[in-house]
Parts: C-alpha cells; sequence; structure tokens
C-alpha cells in the first residue's frame, strides 16, 4: 500500500527538470559553512593538522631528528660565539688577595668564553658561600668584561679554638684564619666553647673594659654561660652569668677611684654581686703573713 507522500510525489518525466532543492546532508553542509567557527577550522585547522602529520612523519624518523638537531645546535653555535657575546677579561672588585684567589676557583679557567656558557646565579651563589663574603653581585659589562663586586665580612675579634685561630664578624660568622695571634693584634681576643655566638656580648664587655683597655689579653667564656675578662700580670675579672657589662661597668668605676686592678690581686670575683670577693696574688699572701708573724 502506497504511503500519502508516495500518491503526491510527482515522477520526473523525460525532459523535465531536476528540483533544485538540496539534499539532506547537502543542506547540512551548506549550514556548516555559514558557520564562522566552522569556516574558520576548515581556512585554519586543516592545514595546520596537515603540516602536523607531515612534521610528525619526517620527526618520527631518528635520522631526520638527529638531522635537525645538529643543524640548531650549529646555529646555536654560530650565534653564541659572536664577538659581542664573548667574556674575555675577569675583575674582583672588594676582596683581599687571598679571598680573590678563592672566587678565581669558580669562574671559567679559560678565556675567552661565551657569555651564554656562564651561569652568573650559579657563579654568585657559590662566592656568597665563602664564609668571608656577605654578599656578592656577577654581571658582565659591556666590552666582554666579567665583574664580581665583592662585600667582604669585616672581622671584629679572633677567636681561639681547639683547630686554631679565626676571625669572627660581629654576627659571629667565621670569615678566615691566622697562623698566629700577631697577625691581627689589632683586634680582641675571644676563646671557649660559645664564644663565638655571644660575640655582641663580648664586644660589648671590651667596650666596658676601655679604661684598662692596653691591660687586656681577651675575653674566656667559661662553662657556655659566663665570661672571664683576663688582664696581664693573670689577672682575671671573674664576670656573672646575668648582666656582666653592668658588673664590669662597677669594677672599672672602683678602679678608677681605687686603682685597685693596679695591686697585687690575682682576681675580682664578682659573680655573687651581694658578696663580691678578691683573691690576692702569692706575694701578697707571703707579705701578708709576714706581717702577721711580726704583730
Amino acid at each position: 500500500m502506497r504511503s500519502l507522500k508516495s500518491l503526491f510525489r510527482r515522477e520526473p518525466q523525460y525532459g523535465m527538470r531536476r528540483d533544485p532543492a538540496p539534499t539532506r546532508w547537502g543542506y547540512r553542509y551548506q549550514r556548516l559553512m555559514l558557520t564562522p567557527t566552522f569556516r574558520i577550522g576548515v581556512r585554519f585547522g586543516l592545514p595546520v593538522l596537515l603540516v602536523a602529520a607531515i612534521a610528525g612523519i619526517w620527526f618520527g624518523q631518528e635520522d631526520n631528528r638527529a638531522s635537525f638537531a645538529a643543524q640548531i645546535d650549529r646555529l646555536k653555535a654560530t650565534v653564541q660565539q659572536r664577538p659581542e657575546f664573548m667574556v674575555g677579561a675577569v675583575e674582583i672588585e672588594g676582596a683581599e688577595p687571598a679571598l680573590a684567589a678563592a672566587i678565581k676557583a669558580f669562574l671559567p679557567e679559560k678565556m675567552p668564553v661565551s657569555s651564554f656558557d656562564l651561569d652568573l646565579p650559579e657563579i654568585r651563589t657559590r662566592i656568597r658561600e665563602l664564609t668571608a663574603v656577605a654578599d656578592a653581585t656577577v654581571r658582565v659589562r659591556p666590552g666582554g668584561t666579567l665583574e664580581v663586586a665583592v662585600t667582604q665580612r669585616v672581622p671584629v675579634a679572633v677567636w681561639r679554638y681547639v683547630d686554631g685561630l679565626r676571625l669572627v664578624d660581629a654576627e659571629g660568622v667565621m670569615t678566615g684564619m691566622i697562623p698566629a695571634r700577631s697577625d691581627r693584634s689589632d683586634l680582641p681576643l675571644i676563646a671557649g666553647d660559645g664564644a663565638r655566638e655571644k660575640i655582641d656580648e663580648a664586644l660589648a664587655l671590651f667596650a666596658a673594659a676601655a679604661p684598662v683597655a692596653p691591660r687586656i689579653r681577651g675575653l674566656v667564656r667559661m662553662g657556655e654561660r659566663r665570661w672571664d675578662l683576663v688582664l696581664d700580670r693573670d689577672q682575671r675579672i671573674l664576670l656573672p652569668a646575668e648582666a656582666p657589662v653592668k658588673a664590669l661597668e662597677r669594677v672599672m668605676a672602683l678602679d678608677g677611684a681605687e686603682d685597685m686592678l693596679a695591686r697585687d690581686i690575682a682576681a675580682v670575683d664578682i659573680r655573687n654581686e651581694d658578696r663580691p670577693t678578691i683573691r690576692l696574688t702569692e706575694q701578697a699572701l707571703v707579705r701578708l703573713r709576714r706581717v702577721s708573724d711580726n704583730n
């Protein structure tokens, strides 16, 4: 039984025009071509996919990849080796000769070298790891000069430790070693375990002892909790663990008034501020006994 649509459909006869209406797929294609996104995809997307496919096939072969990498390396070397990118000299500023020699160990041995082969941040990091360096900047100056500007730590004291004499700065950081005390006799001497960690307190004590500065031999950290100020003639001032600066200032005031430290005294013990004591030298004790026996 024929459907209603087939009953009303006119069969094309010979010599008659075909229906100009598009087919269903033709209609959909025309609608897609009217969509801006689809047109852009056809115009640009298909060529990109085609190029990517060709490149993928070409790079899929190992020989092609090796040849391409070699071409890139040759081009890179040609650019990096140009004269304007070459470094031919080194300047180190702000460093003493010994420190400058240590810094050169982190720099290229052979010159000239391309600036592209220099890892400036790595060089700066390695230089800053040196104990004598507080800060450093590394840059390539126009003209092909590698400039290293160093802020060197300034030693403020000599620390006597078990393995020798070391220089320390105001932060307690070790800046180097010296073979003999006479090499830095201009700096005060500290000794003992924990002395370096209390460098700020040691410097304050040296300042408080300024009236007897020529007689000072050094500060010794006792038991990692308190200080002894050592003077010439083997005199010692035993300071308390708490408020040692104020205690030393009182001793200096007493010495200024009574000239106490010029006498035959071996030690002034002010660890207990309520009961300071004085220990006489052996010679003074002998004379005292003689005086007592005569009386």
